[in-house]
Parts: C-alpha cells; sequence; structure tokens
C-alpha cells in the first residue's frame, strides 16, 4: 500500500512521530512519503502524490487537517488525522494509538466518515467567475479590509434575493466548520453530520442579526456594493483583497471529504470535553 504523511514543518513533536510512521509501515513493505507544509496549500506534485495514495495520515491539528483534506478530496483519497493539536475536532487518533490505527487500515477494519465540502467561486468586478477554491472544509469568510470600517454587500440564496447588509463581513460555512470561526461570531453549532450551510453576518449593524441555516442544495451569491474593499479568506488561506462589484459564489462541493475513523465519534462527546461541561 502507498501512504502519504502531512505534518507542519515547524513541529518537532510531528517530524518525531514522521519518521515512526515511516519506519513502521517500511517494515511491513510499505511505500511512504513524508511531505512538510507550512500552512499553505501543497504543491502540484504533493498533490499528484496523494492521489496515487491509498491513505493521507494528517499529523498535527486542525489546521493541518484542512491543508490535507482540501488537497485529497480533489482525488477522493482517504485522510487520518492524528492529533498533535489542541481543539482536534477533526483529528481522531490520538498519538499513542497510530500503530494499531494503521494496522486496523491495513486490514481494513475501519469506517469512512463523509463531511460536505464547500465550493468557493469568485466573479471580480472587471473578470470573469473563476473556482477559486474547489473543496473547502470549514468556512469562507468576506471581511473588512480597513479596521473601523463596515463593508456593504448583497446576500441571494437560491437565486432571490434576499437582504442587504452592512457589516464587519460575512461567514459561509460548512457544518464541519460550525465550530470554527463561525461559532466565535455566535453562530449554531452543527453536528458535522448534516449536509447545511451557514450563512453568519459578522457584527452586523442592523436589526436582523441572525445566522441562517440552509439546504446543502442552496447556493449562496455575496455581491460587494458600496465603496469599500474586502478581503476573501477560505479556511484560513487568504484569496485577496476585492474592490465593489466582486461576487463571492459559495455552494456545496461535488465530493465530500472521506475521513477514516474507528469507531463511530461522538460529536457531542467531543464538545462537552472540548468545553469541560460537566454533568449536573
Amino acid at each position: 500500500m502507498r501512504f502519504f504523511v502531512l505534518l507542519r514543518s515547524d513541529s518537532p513533536e510531528a517530524n518525531a512521530s514522521a519518521k515512526s510512521i515511516f519506519h513502521y509501515l517500511e517494515n511491513l513493505d510499505h511505500q511512504v512519503e513524508i511531505c512538510e507544509h507550512s500552512g499553505e496549500p501543497l504543491t502540484q506534485a504533493s498533490c499528484l502524490e496523494i492521489s496515487k495514495s491509498d491513505l493521507l495520515i494528517s499529523l498535527g491539528g486542525d489546521g493541518t487537517m484542512l491543508r490535507a483534506v482540501e488537497t485529497a478530496v480533489l482525488s477522493d483519497t482517504l485522510v487520518m488525522g492524528v492529533n498533535l493539536g489542541h481543539l482536534g475536532y477533526l483529528t481522531h487518533v490520538e498519538p499513542e494509538t497510530v500503530e494499531s490505527s494503521l494496522e486496523r487500515f491495513i486490514r481494513g477494519d475501519f469506517q469512512i466518515e463523509t463531511r460536505t465540502m464547500l465550493s468557493v467561486d469568485l466573479t471580480p468586478a472587471d473578470g470573469q467567475p473563476v473556482n477559486c477554491f474547489p473543496a473547502a472544509l470549514n468556512e469562507a469568510v468576506l471581511e473588512r479590509s480597513l479596521a473601523g470600517h463596515t463593508i456593504r454587500f448583497e446576500v441571494t440564496i437560491a437565486g432571490t434575493a434576499f437582504a442587504s447588509f452592512a457589516a464587519d463581513g460575512i461567514i459561509i460555512s460548512t457544518a464541519t466548520g460550525s465550530t470554527g470561526y463561525n461559532m466565535s461570531a455566535r453562530g449554531p453549532i452543527l453536528s458535522p453530520h448534516l449536509n447545511a450551510l451557514v450563512v453568519t453576518p459578522i457584527s452586523p449593524h442592523m436589526l436582523f442579526d441572525r445566522p441562517l441555516v440552509l439546504s446543502e442544495q442552496e447556493e449562496i451569491e455575496i455581491s460587494l456594493i458600496g465603496t469599500r474593499s474586502a478581503e476573501l479568506v477560505v479556511d484560513g488561506i487568504r484569496i485577496g483583497t476585492f474592490e465593489p462589484g466582486t461576487t463571492v459564489t459559495c455552494s456545496t462541493a461535488k465530493t465530500p471529504a472521506r475521513l477514516v475513523v474507528f469507531e463511530k465519534p461522538s460529536f457531542h462527546a467531543i464538545l462537552k470535553d472540548k468545553f469541560q461541561l460537566k454533568d449536573r
């Protein structure tokens, strides 16, 4: 079998774990490729190697997992996340169980958990539509580029104009991404098993300030109006700064992420643990 290991270049713990995984799998006569990243999207060469792999192993926190999943989904490659970070909403394997988890994967003793991904199209004020991010696991954020100023934008849902907003920005998140920036902006927390999208305005200067939970089939268009520019950031990757007249279109990606799990994780138990919620 072929394995691809992705890790942060500045993580000594991840580097040590990668070496251990390499020797373990090599001793079992499997092929292993190791790639370091610094937070940016992976190179085309790395993407090609991932497409040839049976499993992509993410070593780190949720940030590394985002880079792993957005690349693996393009070739429908399975992803196993090893939690070396703090929160670990996406990484289900703990460091002490890596070898036993790999052993189970090799013999086919695992389950596949699918997650809805977000496709983001961008139409600049003076250009043609481009698919700037084919598969994001968490969210797309259009936010102000100047501190102390709001931006204005119009939101269209499923082809029908919904409302105009003056706000610090807007978040379009998947159910998986609902525990990210969306939660910080007081958006709802969704079970990651829901096929839904969440629209959350950031500090809106208007009476209607509620987030919306939409069907996966409802496409969302955000048109920047007024006079101020805004930045587009997708899963932590800055796409650029754009002028009024720009439209960002968010829809469900064609292919879901496929995560390897060994026991079906309880999302409610994870939330309880991360937020240190106690029984009465």
